[in-house]
């Protein structure tokens, strides 16, 4: 960890006193959403939940790095990072309860999340050269864990942001796991960092539970893309929880294995022990923090709730103008199948 100095900056890093505790503000906020996040979806509030835990202090630290006119390209896990970078909790949730993604009026250029693995990555690349075509100062931020590196989208989004020089930071948080397979299951590579050299770039590793060690070295990343250099940042992290809430990481995680300790130690306690050690942070400011997180977290849930809920019918409206036979079986399906279910529920 870095050693405050004084009260207004932090040793050899970019990063002052302030912003350091604003990190904190924002690891604190983003640990809570996702422990409520979960608990909700336990309870049938909504469908399924990808958790982060463990990943705070990696996404939190990129999302600090990021301008306001950046591009930040996000994945289902990134829930955290978009969170810090000023997505309302309520646009979140009301996603994973079946709305369209962001329902709130926020001017951030912020992407839907990709579900499907690694598919946004030639989008950030595209998006990164429609940058250089419009002589911007834009740069993209894109989001994926290991397990994209294993599909061709990142091979290919690598290469046309190498061969075009677009301003694009290819931000891999790698957690460990591809659901239930270790990364040394998915690549022979030494590390994924190395990656970027088949494509003309750098490619860079970070202590993913260092959120100021994120915080810099994403920020020296996205200014090195904005002069047309393309980076890889691999941020070392260790993914706490389940895939997601149909995941049983029991059945294949029966241990750490040879991780070190750094790497899967709680970044939320160790960054907090660390602002303490240094005289940064006291008790009354955490207490403060915790206490703003529940009032937006309840504010976000009651958003959430008071919003009507969208008829499962819809997403057949918009598809085609012409309805195929298929689609038309798929719905006429659904209407039976929520009718049936309807009567069970008044039945019980």
């Amino acid at each position: 960890m870095h050693r405050v100095i004084g009260e207004t900056a932090l040793e050899d890093t970019r990063v002052s006193v302030e912003e350091a505790l604003e990190i904190y503000r924002d690891v604190v906020r983003t640990r809570r959403f996702d422990e409520r996040a979960l608990a909700l979806q336990r309870r049938g509030w909504m469908s399924g939940y990808p958790p982060y835990k463990g990943q705070e202090g990696s996404q939190v630290g990129a999302a600090h790095a990021l301008a306001d006119d950046d591009w930040l390209v996000p994945t289902y896990r990134s829930n955290a990072m978009q969170i810090a970078h000023g997505v309302p909790m309520s646009d979140i949730l009301l996603f994973r309860r079946g709305h369209p993604e962001y329902a709130s009026d926020h001017d951030l250029n912020v992407f839907p999340q990709a579900v499907p693995i690694a598919t946004q990555i030639p989008h950030a690349a595209g998006l990164g050269m429609a940058a250089n075509y419009d002589d911007t100062d834009e740069a993209v931020c894109c989001y994926f864990g290991d397990g994209a590196t294993s599909e061709g989208d990142f091979h290919e989004g690598l290469n046309f942001a190498g061969v075009f020089e677009a301003p694009v930071v290819f931000f891999c948080e790698n957690n460990h796991w591809a659901i239930s397979l270790p990364r040394e299951r998915q690549t022979a590579s030494a590390t994924i960092a190395q990656k970027a050299e088949a494509y003309g770039f750098d490619g860079v590793r970070v202590d993913g539970n260092d959120p100021l060690a994120v915080r810099e070295l994403t920020g020296a990343a996205l200014e090195r893309a904005r002069d047309g250099e393309p980076i890889l940042v691999e941020s070392l992290t260790y993914r706490q929880g389940a895939h997601t809430t149909s995941d049983d990481p029991s059945r294949y995680r029966a241990e750490r294995g040879d991780l070190p300790d750094w790497r899967t130690a709680d970044p939320l306690e160790r960054y907090e022990s660390y602002l303490h050690d240094q005289g940064a942070l006291d008790d009354a400011f955490v207490e403060e923090v915790r206490e703003e997180a529940e009032a937006e977290l309840e504010e976000a849930v009651e958003i959430a709730e008071s919003t009507p809920q969208p008829d499962p019918e819809d997403v057949f409206d918009p598809v085609y103008d012409d309805v195929p036979p298929r689609l038309a079986e798929q719905r006429a399906w659904l209407e039976e199948f929520a009718s049936r279910n309807e009567v069970r529920e008044l039945e019980h």
